[in-house]
């Protein structure tokens, strides 16, 4: 598998996840569109992955989707939009059950699909607050001081992107 490099458009079958089609090659990995499991990252030394149709894929392309994804990042950058983010599929249908430790209390319980738009609508706000902090007439040394605070705050919600369904609306906070 190694040896060749296959293009957009070629169809796979994952032992894992099935039939698929390749919609971005990297230099190291494929992302392929899985019939039942979405998209999926797999990387290109990867043995178990059977060519069904080979399309060849000497060059880098761009797809469509990524296209796409570039456009509507600027986007939310620049405007006030909030954008639909789908809620991982093996989370749908799925509830929080919060057990108080008194045995004589009720427990709730919370649909996630709830629990998930209040934790997508404090990630746009944060982004809000971000523009409105680097747009403001703040020196310098107090926009980087606020935007140190707000990096920091994405980095303690990474918790939460075990439920997003794509690995572009992670909440991404402070790399060391």
């Amino acid at each position: 598998m190694e040896n060749i490099s296959l293009g957009i458009g070629s169809r796979v079958n994952h032992p894992e996840f099935g039939k698929g089609v390749v919609i971005q090659a990297y230099t190291d990995s494929y992302e392929i569109t899985f019939i039942d499991y979405g998209n999926k990252t797999i990387l290109k030394s990867f043995k178990g992955l059977e060519v069904i149709d080979f399309a060849g894929g000497d060059i880098d392309y761009i797809s469509f989707e990524k296209v796409e994804r570039v456009f509507a990042k600027l986007l939310r950058r620049i405007t006030d939009i909030q954008e639909v983010v789908p809620l991982g599929n093996r989370w749908q249908g799925g509830k929080i059950i919060l057990q108080p430790g008194d045995t004589n209390l009720q427990s709730k319980e919370i649909p996630l699909e709830t629990f998930f738009h209040k934790i997508v609508m404090v990630r746009d706000r944060l982004r809000v607050m971000e523009q409105r902090v680097n747009s403001s007439a703040l020196t310098d040394e107090e926009k980087v001081n606020l935007q140190q605070y707000i990096t920091r705050i994405y980095g303690s919600l990474t918790t939460f992107n075990t439920l997003f369904a794509e690995k572009d609306d992670y909440f991404v906070g402070e790399s060391k």
